[in-house]
């Protein structure tokens, strides 16, 4: 190596980038799957533009000998498939690192990066000591900082290596990821047979097609040097962990806990989740898309008043034209899960990026008053344990559940250990048996606020539906007694929803005897956990928003510090709402890329040494 700092390889990222579209997602998975196969716990991140093909795109994958929960901003080896990674990373690659790059793309003036934009441009051009420098320059950059960079020709490589094997061009530049993920693993010294065996599963429905691609692989390991102090080797036996992301993890713990209907019109990110249960029909729900958001909520009202367990899935420019027909679940006590996946906004805003920005929307959406109940995922874990709780919480007590996701968590894929999909119980409800006649479906004889319910259409049986308030069967009224009697059984909903949690489900607080505390939601757990490693910190991670758990006891006395992505700090307003206590200290981050541990850990640091003002920005990413 030179004289450089070897990489940490307990613990070490690959990042690959170039052209969306070009199947860097293909290539992110492979080298995943090869590491996962070797006992690697893996975690996978993409970042990508929303807008047209070609734009830079690139994936993060983290590999470990343990568990991880979050991302570095600084990778250890970075492919760099085209000319834009080469520049739009630099400074991003740890010291004692290696750089992959395509000699003839350094030749490459900034000016010809045709999908670079403006903005862009004029930051790299200052960077690289102005005018139309040459991409040689980020290469001295790269160097200067102690990196190591590797020549390596991929698409002549490509050419060459289907040659040897007996393909055509065209099959050549078919498998120029599988040639990129092959030359990293080969200069990490890990062994092939685990790539043979993740080309295997990834093409196991075309067979030639896989028996080429390990061909391809077999050649490049034999033209590819291992580097000089970087030997990869088998971390142990996966045995039968699973590798998934939160949008699936979500379908699995609704189907588990007895999903058999979902609607969804397309809109990113949340049409991920539609798409997987789509792939597996053998789950047995029934997924329609439809032509609106308005088709999709009132689509899954109905299912539901029928009988069957429904759910939606949507991000917030869909959600926003929902807030009608949640005011009408609320009012007809329908069972309605809502898995709102939340992306960086106002309107269309940036629909592949990732933000914490309709909290209170979630909160309050919708006019009028009416009980519903607002649960984050923290996880790949939890999006499944909260998907089949959000089901469950819909149906006993007859009322709509809003699933906050993001679109880091939904585009996060982890190898986990398998779910327990055995201890999912399905709760029913309260459900009438075969009544006679006209049925009080409203009935103000509820305990907790929660009548005994029937499917609509049930034979023998009848009610009314109406947006409007009623009465116990019905009925349209204006009535003030019936009016107060139907709004407060209503509410009962929550305060019986609340106590059926129990506190321990509504938060969960790691080291809570530290002086001073972090609190966050959603998916800031697993950066934060991680950056405060060593630090005098506790962190406490707000599962349920709404109702919102009973903190008082715990939050007196500490220093408290609020870790959120949204710009106005929703979570320390809400924070100081329920309990009386603003954060001494707001660290938010809403340019719509990730968290990453060393942003965190730095702000973390800075409260502690009395460096930090009220309010810290994160602003790391490209």
């Amino acid at each position: 190596m030179g004289g450089m700092e070897r990489p940490k390889l307990d613990d070490f990222t690959w990042r690959v980038g170039g052209p969306q579209g070009g199947g860097i997602e293909t290539a992110a998975t492979l080298f995943a799957q090869a590491l996962a196969r070797g006992g690697w716990w893996v975690s996978a991140r993409r970042e990508y533009h929303s807008n047209i093909m070609g734009r830079h795109s690139y994936l993060d994958v983290r590999a470990a000998r343990r568990p991880t929960r979050a991302f570095f901003e600084r990778v250890d080896l970075l492919a760099a498939l085209d000319a834009e990674t080469l520049v739009r990373h630099l400074d991003e690659v740890k010291p004692g690192g290696v750089l992959v790059y395509d000699p003839g793309a350094a030749r490459t003036p900034l000016s010809k990066l045709a999908m670079l934009d403006d903005a862009a441009k004029k930051r790299l051009s200052e960077r690289l000591g102005g005018g139309d420098p040459p991409l040689e320059r980020a290469l001295e950059r790269y160097r200067t900082a102690g990196v190591r960079p590797v020549p390596l020709a991929l698409a002549p490589l490509a050419r060459e290596v289907a040659e040897a094997v007996g393909a055509d061009a065209l099959t050549a530049r078919k498998t120029l990821n599988t040639v990129a993920v092959a030359a990293s693993l080969a200069l990490l010294g890990y062994p092939l047979e685990f790539l043979d065996a993740a080309l295997a599963d990834q093409f196991a429905a075309k067979p030639r097609v896989a028996e080429l691609n390990r061909k391809v692989a077999a050649e490049v390991y034999r033209r590819v040097e291992p580097l000089e102090g970087w030997r990869v080797s088998a971390a142990g036996t996966p045995g039968e962990r699973i590798y998934l992301n939160g949008s699936h993890a979500s379908a699995m713990g609704k189907v588990a806990a007895g999903l058999g209907f979902m609607s969804y019109y397309p809109i990113t990110p949340a049409t991920d989740e539609p798409f997987y249960l789509e792939a597996h029909p053998e789950a047995g729900v029934l997924v329609v898309q439809v032509e609106d958001e308005l088709a999709a909520v009132n689509m899954a009202i109905g299912a539901s008043m029928a009988g069957a367990r429904a759910a939606l899935t949507t991000s917030g420019p869909g959600f926003a034209l929902m807030t009608e027909a949640l005011g009408f679940a609320g009012i007809t006590e329908t069972p309605l899960v809502v898995s709102l996946y939340q992306r960086g906004g106002p309107s269309t805003g940036l629909p592949t990026r990732t933000e914490q920005g309709d909290l209170r929307f979630a909160l309050g959406a919708g006019h009028g008053d009416y009980p519903r109940a607002v649960l984050a995922s923290a996880n790949v874990e939890d999006a499944f344990a909260d998907a089949a709780l959000a089901m469950n919480l819909a149906a006993r007590f007859q009322l709509p559940v809003v699933h906050l996701m993001d679109k880091h968590l939904a585009a996060t894929t982890r190898v986990v250990e398998p779910f327990d999909v055995g201890s999912v119980e399905l709760d029913p409800g309260v459900v009438a048996e075969a009544p006679e006649g006209v049925f009080p479906r409203f009935s103000l004889a509820a305990e907790g606020g929660v009548s005994p319910r029937i499917p609509v259409g049930t034979p023998g049986a009848g009610y009314w539906i109406t947006s409007d308030e009623h009465d116990e069967v019905g009925h349209i009224t204006e009535d003030p007694e019936l009016r107060d009697a139907m709004m407060e059984k209503r509410a009962a909903k929550l305060a019986a929803l609340g106590e059926w949690l129990g506190p321990g489900a509504m938060y969960r607080a790691h080291n809570p005897e530290a002086g001073t505390l972090v609190l966050g939601w959603g998916s800031t757990e697993g950066v934060a956990l991680e950056a405060m490693e060593g630090l005098d910190l506790g962190y406490v991670q707000v599962r349920f928003l709404l109702p919102f758990p009973d903190l008082e006891a715990l939050l007196e006395g500490k220093r408290l510090v609020v870790l959120e992505y949204n710009q106005s700090g929703q979570f320390a307003r809400l924070l100081a709402q329920e309990t009386g206590r603003r954060p001494d200290h707001l660290i938010v981050k809403y340019n719509g890329r990730p968290m990453t541990i060393e942003e965190v850990r730095a702000a973390f640091e800075a409260v502690l040494n009395g460096e930090a003002g009220a309010h810290t920005v994160l602003r790391a990413g490209v």
